[in-house]
């Protein structure tokens, strides 16, 4: 058996690879499991409760990503108090950024639910799919502490030099996920296919949430322990600014889908919204895998920042871009050559929808080409604890560069110009992304 890879060691290609292979296959397991829930029901529920799914999702997401603002930004303040020898207060801010995320979580379950027709309503769902939206949210909503904490956890199982048993949690909650499924939308009567299906979705999350957070408070053989701590509201503050730029990117980015459905369901009706969420189930998984490698290498990346190594710090943004140029351009190649393939998964039994899907996949799929380079970009300098350029990239790529070409784009092309903002919005984010790596060069040595 191979070495145990520490955050102290050199990373070669290979190693960086075999460090951060387990996080990129957790966060696209993540997303699989997302997207055999959108199999299920869109082929035995039916085409609006598939709509229903997508068109609330996005707000579902959005309440959860409290726990990835934590996870990514609070591995950064821990695994430089590792490299800076204070393993104690390393574990004490780590409790402290795990209790104040479930507390959150709980907090925002409890408005969810009372709130979600009005703001369903509010974003255009009306009659059936309104109601669909409502059973469906009102359910995952149960379970949201627990994402939260998945959220969080998945980041801060790498800091803990346990990646691999971070993806045995996601994998086990992601076989929770498609068990359940399997039996709850297939046997269940018609009305209640919907709701099987979210209570399978929940209870993935509650094993994904709940299995971590039993681990770390009890005896374990990695370096972090979850214990006792006390309020200090100057790390939450760091942590919350360190991922504001992961926290801005996933709402932006779920305040953009809205925005998508709300534009679908006027030039194409629920048939656009429908083909949309085939669309991001795959962008899902695409992006999963660079986010994947984002969470797998900023640990490294913080750790190298507060030991000083400034040579292996830049090894690792030069390593680290050239992997992503190379994965991207694979997504590329991959989407198009499958476009036909994953459309007939989930919409296959609607030729008009079919039709719709494909051709506006075709041109989506050219974004995964640029989106890996401002999500490593964004998340680079949180691990650097550069919370404020973090969150302009987020910021700028997710709500204003999308925002802007949703809205205008679709004035000059129709349907077509929705597809192409996704496209131009991340070349936009690219040359943003390249543009502040070049200015802080200087201050961070790499």
């Amino acid at each position: 058996m191979s070495a145990r890879i520490q955050l102290s060691d050199h990373f070669s290609y290979r190693r960086l690879i075999r460090f951060t292979l387990p996080s990129i296959a957790m966060m696209i397991f993540t997303s699989i499991y997302g997207v055999v829930d959108g199999f299920f029901v869109s082929n035995f529920a039916g085409k609006i409760p598939f709509a229903a799914v997508n068109f609330i999702m996005p707000l579902l997401m959005i309440l959860a990503t409290v726990g990835f603002m934590f996870g990514t930004g609070g591995t950064a303040i821990v695994a430089k108090a590792f490299g800076e020898g204070d393993p104690e207060r390393a574990n004490r801010t780590f409790s402290l950024f795990v209790y104040a995320a479930f507390a959150l979580g709980v907090l925002f379950a409890v408005l969810g639910i009372g709130f979600i027709r009005p703001i369903a309503s509010f974003l255009g769902a009306e009659g059936e799919l309104l109601e669909n939206c409502v059973v469906y949210a009102r359910i995952i909503l149960t379970a949201l502490p627990f994402y939260v904490l998945q959220l969080l956890f998945q980041s801060f199982f790498v800091t803990a030099e346990r990646p691999h048993l971070g993806l045995a949690v996601t994998v086990s909650s992601g076989v929770t996920n498609m068990i359940l499924d399997g039996v709850l939308v297939i046997l269940l009567p018609g009305p209640y296919k919907l709701a099987g299906a979210a209570v399978a979705t929940a209870m993935s999350q509650v094993v994904g949430g709940a299995v971590p957070l039993f681990y770390f408070a009890g005896k374990n053989s990695s370096i972090l322990r979850l214990g006792k701590t006390s309020f200090d509201g100057r790390a939450l503050l760091k942590a919350c600014g360190n991922g504001s730029s992961e926290f801005m990117s996933n709402v932006s980015m779920n305040l953009v889908g809205m925005l998508y459905n709300i534009q679908l369901l006027k030039f194409a009706g629920e048939n656009g919204v429908a083909a949309y969420g085939v669309m991001m189930y795959v962008s899902m998984i695409f992006s999963g895998a660079f986010i994947g490698y984002s969470i797998g290498t900023a640990p490294v990346i913080a750790y190298h920042d507060g030991a000083g190594n400034h040579q292996e710090l830049r090894g690792l943004l030069r390593k680290s871009l050239r992997m992503v140029g190379i994965f991207g351009l694979c997504m590329v190649a991959s989407a198009e050559l499958l476009a036909v393939f994953l459309a007939e998964i989930f919409v296959g039994y609607d030729p008009a929808l079919m039709v719709l899907t494909v051709s506006g996949f075709r041109i989506f799929a050219l974004s995964f080409l640029f989106m890996g380079f401002a999500i490593f970009g964004s998340g680079f300098f949180t691990a650097l604890n550069d919370g404020l350029v973090s969150a302009i990239i987020s910021f700028l790529r997710t709500l204003v560069f999308q925002m802007s070409a949703v809205l205008l784009l679709p004035l000059v092309w129709g349907i077509d110009g929705i597809w192409w903002s996704i496209v131009v919005a991340e070349v936009m984010a690219v040359l943003l992304s390249g543009m502040f790596l070049w200015l802080k060069r200087g201050k961070y040595h790499y």
